[in-house]
């Protein structure tokens, strides 16, 4: 499977998907640090790809998207943006509105 082909799966089959640099427990980096705590604060869960122990994704990601930067969230298959935007959104309330509307509930990932 190609790089390519590994992003645009990891896409569709996660509702809710982070690109960051380093985990949700341990961030390796400040924006990606202030994204996670916007997801977080969502109380939903999450999907997330660590970029620094993913080269191959690290290096095609951005061709991919049209997007240079990490983190980089994507919802429901669509890239929503990084980390300035999802600060501005979760301030105004549309990210906790968006991520709620697309996340998996633990219910529905049992079945899946």
């Amino acid at each position: 499977m190609s790089v390519i082909e590994t992003i645009k799966e990891q896409i569709e089959k996660n509702p809710v998907l982070l690109y960051m640099k380093g985990t949700p427990r341990f961030p390796q980096c400040g924006f990606s640090s202030r994204t996670v705590e916007a997801l977080m604060n969502c109380g939903e869960r999450f999907a997330f790809v660590n970029i620094l122990e993913n080269p191959e994704i690290r290096a095609e990601l951005p061709k991919y998207a049209d997007w240079p930067t990490f983190p980089q969230l994507w919802v429901n298959g669509e890239l929503v943006g990084g980390c300035d935007i999802i600060c501005e959104m979760a301030t105004t309330g549309e990210l906790a509105e968006l991520v709620k509307q697309h996340a998996i509930s633990p219910d529905d990932e049992a079945s899946a």
